[in-house]
């Protein structure tokens, strides 16, 4: 099968958001993003739930959105952080796009049955 080349863009945004992902902190907090659904999670219950607080979840946070992972808008006093499901969804996608390609075919279901 032929291999389809990405193009400098799409492989700046992929790389752009893996290396957010690349901190255990920031991969927890969007796992925990994505537990609480399309509501989000104000500051403070994030942080109390993932064991970051203060500056250090503002940091984290700023890059996620930097990296078009999560977005934020203010609810009165509250700022809620929610994990952007489409970017998220459009990283996994680009993962499993050429699954299988080499070996004659794109059965990501298949090959996911073997290893459960």
């Amino acid at each position: 099968m032929e291999h389809t080349p990405l193009s400098p863009p799409e492989l700046t945004l992929a790389a752009t958001a893996f290396a957010a992902l690349g901190s255990e902190q920031r991969l927890a907090i969007v796992r925990r993003l994505v537990r609480a659904g399309p509501s989000g999670l104000p500051m403070g219950e994030l942080g109390e739930a993932v064991g970051v607080t203060g500056s250090v979840l503002t940091h984290h946070l700023k890059q996620l959105v930097s990296a078009g992972l999560v977005a934020q808008k203010k609810d009165g006093r509250r700022i809620l952080s929610r994990v952007d499901h489409p970017a998220i969804e459009a990283l996994s996608a680009f993962l499993i796009a050429e699954c299988c390609a080499d070996a004659g075919g794109h059965d990501h279901h298949a090959h996911g049955a073997q290893n459960g």
